[in-house]
């Protein structure tokens, strides 16, 4: 019996999502489903969401819950990542501290300060989540979807060792929206990426062989771009190609718009759009348990959601195509990003594993745009492997707002406050009282 664990099951409802595709499947259908969380009520609350979909489903699934995460781990054949180290209070804080120093973002959870801060939290917890890994499940397939991405599995590659496969639906998104812009149907749309993750570029978009891209330079060029896409939509026509993940997260990759004065309301960008998130989420989690306690039926869509599309590949050997963020392997994948950088390319998945496809080398003003993320990436990282303050501040100075508009004095003041501010959750290196990983 296939055994899956998901590590964050109190994200109950991205659990209740993933678990519908999962259970979807027929070869899984009767999987072994462990839950592990460290809020006990929301692992509750989980399991129970758990339950319901199985029935709602007509699966039957075998289903545990453990607030031990060995227990949790022990013989699985997959692990799936969700947690956010701190929660929502770590998120306020990564906005209400640089916002002390006139400094705004979006979503502030892959690169800049927000993702170096969340980097430096969550390293130690993912590193201990793989060392027990590899002592009580080996032969495991650790697939990820926390954040900052790129930076958690070049940790665990570089630390550990083990086997890890990073999950995002953003190029699966932008692939949906660029073949609604060209009007064509999403299913008849092949597409090529390449770069890292929340920054890969659709470097080829066709519909049975015809290219699209001039239908969707049209569809720029004629205004029809809907608002929450100005900023792609901008950045498409000075590169030449469409970025994955959302305008709003692009608007904080570069200082050419935040920082710029009317920038953000011509391009409609959505200060603080995470903090509002946040707080949906923490709404949702309550209407959740009300649903629950009322007996109240869910709605269950199918998401596409990559873990279970590699689950069901593997374990019955019928081959899918996905997009994964994955070691780049001395640049075996993408030529000219950094050897030892995490990448996002296309994967072909069957029963020996994850195949990911060479893609070449990027465009060149493509590879130049994303460099920056593969150095914030690499200094995140290299802190908190190496236990090294001063990189902590060489990452901070990455962030392309904070040099927009910050002196070097105002940087380092700015990371000893969040350092300070963010003790609880930051390993005893940095002076914080979360434990530091052990290895």
């Amino acid at each position: 019996m296939t055994r899956i664990v998901l590590v964050g099951a109190g994200s109950v409802e991205f659990t209740r999502n993933l678990l519908g595709d999962i259970l979807s499947f027929p070869a899984l259908r009767d999987a072994e489903l462990v839950l592990h969380d460290i809020d006990g009520d929301r692992l509750t609350t989980a399991e129970r969401m758990a339950r319901w979909t199985a029935d709602a489903l007509g699966a039957t699934p075998a289903i545990e819950a453990s607030l031990d995460r060995r227990t949790a781990l022990r013989d699985a054949d997959f692990v799936i990542d969700t947690i956010q180290v701190g929660g929502a209070r770590a998120t306020q804080v990564d906005f209400e501290v640089p916002r002390r120093y006139g400094l705004e973002y979006t979503i502030a959870d892959t690169i800049g300060i927000g993702g170096v801060m969340r980097g430096l939290r969550t390293i130690p917890v993912v590193l201990g989540i793989a060392s027990d890994m590899a002592d009580v499940c080996p032969d495991a397939l650790f697939l990820n979807y926390t954040n900052p991405m790129g930076m958690l599995v070049r940790a665990v590659d570089e630390a550990v060792g083990f086997p890890t496969v990073g999950l995002c639906h953003s190029v699966y998104w932008t692939v949906h929206d660029l073949a609604g812009y060209a009007g064509v149907p999403f299913e008849e749309v092949d597409a090529l990426s390449g770069g890292v993750n929340h920054l890969a570029w659709i470097l080829r978009l066709e519909h049975r062989g015809r290219d699209l891209y001039p239908d969707i330079r049209a569809f720029v060029d004629a205004g029809k771009v809907p608002d929450d896409d100005l900023v792609r939509a901008d950045l498409f026509k000075r590169f030449g190609y469409y970025l994955s993940e959302a305008a709003v997260q692009q608007a904080e990759y570069s200082a050419w718009y935040i920082p710029k004065a009317g920038e953000i309301e011509r391009h409609k960008v959505a200060i603080g759009e995470y903090l509002k998130r946040v707080a949906n989420h923490l709404d949702e989690y309550a209407e959740t348990k009300r649903m629950l306690d009322a007996a109240e039926p869910f709605e269950i869509e199918q998401s596409g959601e990559y873990a279970a599309v590699i689950i069901n590949a593997v374990t019955t050997g019928q081959p899918a195509r996905i997009v994964a963020n994955v070691m780049n392997d001395g640049g075996a994948l993408i030529a000219n990003l950094a050897g030892d950088a995490c990448v996002e390319v296309p994967a072909l998945v069957d029963g020996l594993g994850v195949h990911p496809t060479p893609v070449g080398p990027l465009p060149p003003q493509c590879a130049a745009y994303t460099r920056p993320a593969v150095d914030c990436q690499e200094l995140t990282v290299r802190a908190a492997l190496e236990e090294d303050r001063d990189l902590v501040y060489h990452a901070v100075m990455t962030d392309p707002i904070a040099q927009a508009r910050l002196t070097l004095d105002e940087v380092w003041r700015l990371t000893d406050e969040l350092i300070a501010a963010e003790g609880e959750w930051l390993p005893a290196w940095l002076g914080g009282s979360a434990p530091d990983w052990p290895g």
